[in-house]
């Protein structure tokens, strides 16, 4: 297998794409509070979640639906929480 080609700046090429799971509702990632493109999560699709799929935050698929700031803010304080209470 041949190595990925490298640009003039001697930099790998990264693509990004548009609707990943990071943003995604599905996404359940394992960090909510400091999750990433490179967190890993389940995916909790209704047609997904018998797969028990574990994604990381670059990933998608067609079945994405954006995420919205008041749910990943809910998701951190339940973090933020659990985290106080482990103290």
């Amino acid at each position: 297998m041949s190595p990925e080609p490298e640009s003039e700046s001697g930099f790998k090429r990264v693509s990004w794409q548009y609707e990943n799971c990071l943003a995604c509702v599905w996404f359940v990632p394992n960090d909510p509070i400091n999750a990433d493109l490179l967190e890993r999560g389940k995916c909790v699709h209704a047609k997904l979640k018998a797969f028990g799929l574990i994604v990381s935050g670059r990933d998608w698929c067609n079945l994405y639906t954006e995420v919205r700031q008041k749910q990943i803010d809910l998701l951190q304080e339940k973090a933020m929480k659990e985290q106080d209470a482990k103290k």
